[in-house]
């Protein structure tokens, strides 16, 4: 009976954040419940399954999973729930130290690592967070000015150089290691990666492309295509969604006005292009709307995102703005229409991974769960008049 009370509370309009999040504490429990080991993670539970589909660390959403677990630490401060969070951080680390293969590993080490360092202060988890940052910046062209992205799609699609909107999430790692490991060149690169994405990744509306392809010769775009959208010329809600967050964060990180203004241009254009609900269906430009999935993980994604961004802006008007969007997404989601309930072992149902090859399509998606967490957790401190970074 309990999932179903957290439910109904969530139903009355108002957002109960201590109901929701105990709603998710007691949903993490019920997975550690069946899990049988800490090297394999939960990724996806597809269409009326119950249970995780279990991936290895060499998946990129294998840090999401150890990051819902210390955020439910943080909230909760119980130590079994520390114990398991730090046995499956730990069975990340060789991730640190082998070469660097895709830009994920932030995705992978930082949701981890990062917000384990964040709650413990473990020199163990430091050392891991420096590794990883030193072997993501390999991946980085100075000519071009960004992280090679996917390095197995420059031989199978012909992308000398590709970067995707996705890699401003990792941007963070390199900037939390610059600060931490005293390595200017990690800002530098970080700082000029953003820069280079905020000329070349966005349409003339500030829609973002997916994938934008570089010449390695001359360091030129050469095109903006898609890899996971409807189309080349669509607006994919989950991209859309990562280079919120991520100008966000580089705001944050560089107090630089240009990322907060670009913030908001990226932003504006996803929120005035949502339906009633506030949750955007997968790809805003799908012709078949509204007769298509939604992806409740780009609404969590960009509810925790907008959160950050009305505490950085000065102007109430537009702070409060953001800031009763990120509720209205929450509310959405923390309903009976979102929530998983017995329905499975995740928070959330209806996120869209990767439409274009059907791959979970309308299924349950641990990023979806953690960025949901993250942004209750970023809630509650704003309610509490705290500053959403109060640990580091």
């Amino acid at each position: 009976m309990g999932l179903v009370i957290f439910i109904i509370e969530s139903c009355t309009g108002r957002l109960n954040v201590d109901s929701q999040l105990k709603y998710c504490d007691k949903k993490v429990y019920l997975t550690l419940s069946e899990l049988k080991c800490y090297s394999l993670d939960p990724r996806s539970i597809e269409k009326n399954m119950k249970s995780w589909n279990m991936v290895s660390m060499d998946d990129w959403t294998c840090g999401f999973w150890p990051g819902i677990l210390w955020y439910d630490y943080e909230i909760t401060r119980r130590q079994d729930l520390k114990v398991k969070a730090d046995s499956f951080t730990l069975s990340l680390k060789p991730l640190a130290y082998r070469h660097a293969d895709d830009h994920d590993l932030g995705f992978m080490i930082f949701c981890s690592f990062g917000n384990a360092y964040r709650l413990t202060g473990n020199p163990e988890y430091k050392s891991v967070l420096l590794a990883t940052a030193d072997s993501l910046a390999t991946l980085f062209n100075p000519k071009v000015g960004t992280i090679l992205s996917w390095p197995r799609m420059v031989k199978k699609n012909g992308w000398p150089h590709n970067t995707i909107i996705d890699n401003m999430m990792n941007l963070e790692l390199l900037f939390w290691a610059a600060k931490n490991g005293n390595n200017s060149r990690l800002y530098d690169i970080a700082n000029t990666h953003a820069e280079t994405t905020m000329k070349n990744h966005f349409r003339k509306d500030y829609t973002a492309y997916h994938v934008v392809v570089y010449d390695t010769i001359t360091g030129k775009k050469m095109k903006g295509v898609t890899h996971q959208g409807y189309s080349d010329s669509s607006m994919w809600a989950r991209g859309q969604a990562w280079s919120i967050y991520g100008f966000t964060m580089c705001y944050r990180e560089t107090n630089n006005p240009e990322y907060l203004t670009f913030a908001q241009k990226v932003a504006d254009v996803y929120l005035n292009r949502l339906p009633s609900d506030y949750i955007p269906f997968w790809d805003f430009d799908d012709p078949a709307i509204p007769n298509v999935p939604k992806d409740a993980s780009a609404a969590a994604i960009t509810a925790s995102a907008l959160l950050e961004l009305s505490t950085l802006i000065h102007d109430k008007n537009l702070s409060d703005k953001y800031l009763n969007a990120a509720q209205k997404m929450l509310s959405s989601l923390s309903s009976n229409s979102y929530l998983s309930g017995d329905k499975n072992q995740s928070f959330l149902l209806h996120s869209v991974g990767n439409m274009p090859i059907k791959g979970e399509v309308d299924a349950s998606i641990i990023y979806a769960d953690y960025y949901y967490l993250e942004a209750l957790v970023r809630l509650k401190k704003i309610n509490e008049g705290k500053n959403i970074y109060d640990n580091w």
